[in-house]
């Protein structure tokens, strides 16, 4: 068990959010699916638990979803398991579910291997037990091969060692904007060359802070830590509802990236926090990625990926031009 669910030991009167995810991505093409197992918690009631399901395939006119939300019986963790809801499970090594709606009628049995190492994003182990950062994050499997099938209104897709990851985060309260970005598939090099990155801004009072980065490259098995508060000013974002451009710094080591996605290929979401408020989350993951490594005492290393990467925007704006799914949260 590379980690356990938070949900069943928040006290009544505490709200809580907490998400399982994954994401699998065609090793040549532009198709990748996206899962969610999650629970939203308001102060002074029982959990519910959701089930989002998303489907991107470059070929379509754009993604299929679904999402579906089961009250508090249905959710819980059992011994050798990450979550369940319902009769849909997660857990170590593999994932079963189903999300019928009337967007999408979509099911899934996937397996998946240990793969590399897991990872926590926070970089010191008190900022898990701290108030602040009001989400903690982790990734239990940060590179991974998925086996399987999904099917999505009548069709079948068949995952044979597609390149993924699985997250796990959780909290009180969302960022006040955030960006999740993971690449992988990178032309030339195999699955131990991958990028997993969470940059969030906080709300602190009446201030937000600038961009704060935790994320973890690994280049031909070598892994480098970027980001962290202490590295608060090199970190350069800008970022729209189709990508972002961004520097992330390390220990003697420079990222400089570009991660797209044309809009017909991000799925939008209402994400809510345990207060009743609400972000929109514009997601692509067959997102083009474009990474420049330089390290010193070495020629710089470019890296590029056409359609396996992640990139995902939390943001309260509502003008940003991309589809909501209708679906609440919360």
């Amino acid at each position: 068990m590379r980690a356990r669910a938070r949900f069943p030991e928040v006290a009544r009167q505490a709200g809580h959010y907490e998400s399982f995810y994954l994401k699998a991505s065609h090793p040549g093409e532009p198709l990748a699916v996206w899962i969610r197992y999650t629970v939203h918690k308001r102060p002074g009631s029982a959990a519910s638990g959701s089930l989002w399901f998303t489907l991107f395939d470059g070929s379509a006119d754009g993604p299929r979803a679904s999402k579906v939300t089961e009250a508090a019986p249905a959710v819980g963790a059992t011994e050798g398991e990450y979550i369940h809801i319902g009769d849909s499970r997660f857990g170590p090594g593999r994932v079963e579910g189903s999300a019928t709606s009337e967007r999408c009628d979509a099911s899934w049995e996937l397996e998946f291997e240990p793969g590399e190492a897991a990872y926590r994003h926070l970089p010191r182990e008190w900022l898990y037990r701290a108030p602040v950062p009001r989400t903690k994050l982790e990734s239990p499997h940060p590179a991974t091969l998925f086996t399987g099938t999904v099917r999505v209104d009548g069709r079948e897709i068949r995952l044979d060692g597609w390149p993924g990851m699985v997250g796990h985060n959780w909290g009180a309260q969302h960022a006040e904007r955030w960006i999740w970005l993971h690449g992988s598939r990178f032309e030339g090099h195999g699955d131990d060359t991958w990028l997993d990155a969470a940059l969030g801004r906080i709300k602190l009072g009446p201030l937000t802070t600038p961009w704060i980065a935790n994320a973890r490259l690994a280049v031909d098995g070598a892994y480098h830590r970027l980001g962290g508060p202490e590295r608060l000013r090199s970190t350069e974002v800008g970022e729209t509802p189709r990508g972002c451009e961004f520097m992330l710094t390390g220990k003697d080591v420079i990222a400089y990236g570009q991660v797209a996605a044309p809009p017909r290929d991000l799925v939008g979401w209402v994400y809510a926090d345990p207060d009743g408020s609400e972000h929109h989350t514009v997601h692509s993951s067959i997102a083009r990625m474009r990474l420049i490594v330089r390290r010193p005492g070495a020629p710089d290393l470019e890296l590029e990926t056409a359609s396996g990467a992640t990139y995902e925007l939390g943001m309260r704006e509502r003008d940003h031009g991309v589809e909501i799914q209708p679906f609440p949260d919360g």
